[in-house]
């Protein structure tokens, strides 16, 4: 009997659930008394990646309540649905489906590890969902032709475009081995280090890959153990934030002598600093941004989150702060909220933000990608400065 009452009140159920879950998002309103447009935000909320997906998410956050005060979206507020993706692709569609059917959202942003943005950005093309991607970097998000993807941050092939000049210009390697991960963003950015080294006649001396969820100094020694013998001039290291902490810690527990630089990723992470102390000391560092760039509302933004949850951003803050507010410029001056029309908005935006100038651009097999200039970190006394470009680095960060 149970049973039966059990079955005959599951369409009742369902139906309640619809009623009342739905305009959850739809009734929010503003002091206008309008609803809310719900952008969706997919990130890494659990998990390994967890700490950048709460940076991104604190980043939006902040960028919404500047929005919001500033009016909204033509009088009606923004509301941000988040989605944890957990750095799975397998659970990319179930995201989509979560942020645009149950959420209502009409637009995303975000999207951390390539190779779940990846999948996300395949879905969300197919539902005719306008996807700002703020942070995955590997090139081929931008090189599938799906009208609906754009993409604030370069490509990983953009990533160490400064520290390429720096290398060339300034440190003259002869060798460099290049220790990566075994993803979509690690073997891109591998891939591409590599025809840097061919292209300008420095020896490869290693490839070393490994797999992010053996990552630990015990399984580290034996990877790294031939670099011992002769050296390199330079390790390479393409990681994220925990395995990063351990390579360089092995390498220093092996006395490799070569100096070494980080692809961005995990290296720019202020827990980075902390966990890796002076093991990172002289590491050189390609990054997307920092907070001594000349943009406008650059600093402003630094220092906000800093006193907001007492630690610094990286550039990953920085991109999830920029495109919200690009997102919302776009839904401002969009004749209606209907796909095509964002779009139209998107294909027409030419913007300064905290992370720097945002258009969007199709060139070489890039559609709807932005551009912009990269930098290099040198950790020093367990802080990044800024050493490349010649303009913009602290002359007391520059090595001797």
């Amino acid at each position: 009997m149970m049973k039966l009452l059990q079955q005959s009140l599951l369409p009742v159920l369902a139906i309640l659930f619809a009623i009342t879950a739905v305009p959850a998002a739809a009734q929010e309103t503003g002091s206008s008394g309008k609803s809310a447009v719900v952008i969706g935000a997919p990130l890494p909320l659990t998990g390994k990646l967890k700490d950048f997906g709460l940076m991104m998410q604190h980043s939006f956050d902040m960028a919404k309540e500047a929005i919001n005060a500033s009016g909204g979206i033509k009088g009606r507020p923004l509301r941000l649905a988040y989605a944890d993706d957990q750095g799975d692709p397998d659970k990319a569609q179930a995201v989509i489906k979560q942020l645009t059917e149950q959420a209502g959202a009409i637009m995303l942003v975000g999207g951390y590890q390539s190779d779940v943005t990846y999948a996300l950005a395949r879905f969300a093309n197919q539902r005719d969902v306008p996807f700002l991607v703020s942070t995955a970097a590997t090139d081929r998000i931008t090189e599938q032709r799906w009208r609906n993807i754009y993409r604030l941050n370069p490509p990983v092939s953009e990533y160490t475009t400064s520290l390429e000049d720096y290398l060339l210009k300034e440190l003259r390697p002869r060798s460099m081995a290049i220790v990566y991960e075994n993803s979509m963003f690690g073997t891109d950015a591998a891939a591409n280090m590599m025809s840097f080294l061919q292209d300008n006649g420095i020896e490869i001396d290693n490839l070393i890959g490994y797999s992010a969820e053996r990552a630990s100094p015990a399984y580290f020694r034996p990877l790294l153990a031939p670099l011992t013998q002769e050296p390199p001039d330079f390790i390479h290291m393409i990681s994220y934030l925990a395995d990063g902490i351990a390579l360089v810690k092995t390498i220093r527990e092996l006395q490799i002598p070569s100096r070494l630089s980080g692809a961005a990723a995990g290296f720019t992470h202020p827990k980075f600093l902390e966990q890796a102390g002076e093991a990172a000391n002289d590491l050189l560092v390609a990054t997307l941004w920092s907070a001594e760039l000349p943009y406008k509302g650059a600093k402003a933004y630094y220092d906000g989150y800093l006193a907001a949850y007492g630690s610094a951003p990286d550039y990953h803050g920085a991109e999830a702060y920029s495109a919200l507010l690009v997102a919302a410029d776009a839904l401002r001056r969009a004749s209606s909220l209907k796909p095509e029309t964002i779009r139209k908005a998107l294909d027409q935006t030419f913007m300064m933000t905290p992370f720097g100038p945002v258009k969007f651009y199709s060139y070489e097999n890039f559609e709807r990608q932005n551009s912009i200039r990269t930098q290099v970190l040198r950790v020093k006394d367990g802080q990044f400065q800024v050493v490349w470009p010649a303009d913009l680095a602290i002359p007391s960060a520059t090595p001797p």
